[in-house]
């Protein structure tokens, strides 16, 4: 998938409907707190993040893809925000050493990454103590979601149980999920129904 292409026509009515009900249910799940200073990895266009950061001190977003980044820098500058800051980051690349965060979150980010384990034992180093791990994610599916998309490398969704378990052998604590959101969506003129998951973990 070419996101750095895919930036420019991202932010259609469907994506910006759901990142609402998604930081929505970030919000409310993670108790969030204005003292609160936040990561979104893997932010795209910053459309989840657009719904939280006046409920957050500040939000540092990360994304591999350069186009993502700059659609994000240019809104974050349009809307002028003034507590959001976007960079083309790679944590399994080039180590975020500081600062530590209270919050961490990602949003249908996780299932594009291979190595999900490398990812979630770096998001763990940047969390601060009693910090929270939020990730809200495809439920597994048979490969169907991304059936049109024949680069497509990653994860067909998650299993909650099997998630947790590599969480839980990486540190966090206190993990819990449930399936939150439900849609369909059109590959090839098929309907396909799918849903999204939400799990917490923290560093105590």
């Amino acid at each position: 998938m070419n996101f750095n292409v895919q930036s420019i026509s991202w932010d259609n009515e469907k994506r910006i409907n759901r990142a609402k009900v998604i930081a929505a249910e970030i919000a409310s799940a993670t108790e969030i707190e204005k003292s609160y200073s936040a990561l979104e990895f893997g932010c795209g266009t910053g459309l989840v993040s657009f719904n939280l950061y006046d409920k957050l001190k500040d939000i540092v977003c990360i994304d591999t893809a350069k186009g993502m980044v700059d659609t994000l820098n240019t809104k974050i500058k349009q809307h002028k925000v003034k507590n959001m800051a976007a960079y083309q980051h790679n944590i399994n690349d080039d180590y975020l050493l500081t600062p530590k965060y209270d919050l961490i979150y990602t949003s249908m980010a996780l299932h594009h990454i291979v190595d999900v384990d490398t990812t979630l034992a770096n998001l763990y180093k940047l969390l601060k103590q009693n910090g929270c791990l939020c990730i809200v994610d495809l439920d597994e599916d048979d490969g169907s979601f991304h059936k049109a998309e024949t680069d497509f490398n990653g994860h067909n969704g998650f299993n909650q149980t099997e998630l947790k378990q590599i969480l839980v052998k990486l540190g966090y604590k206190g993990l819990r999920s449930s399936t939150f959101y439900k849609d369909v969506k059109n590959i090839e003129g098929v309907i396909l129904n799918y849903s999204l998951f939400i799990m917490i973990g923290r560093k105590l």
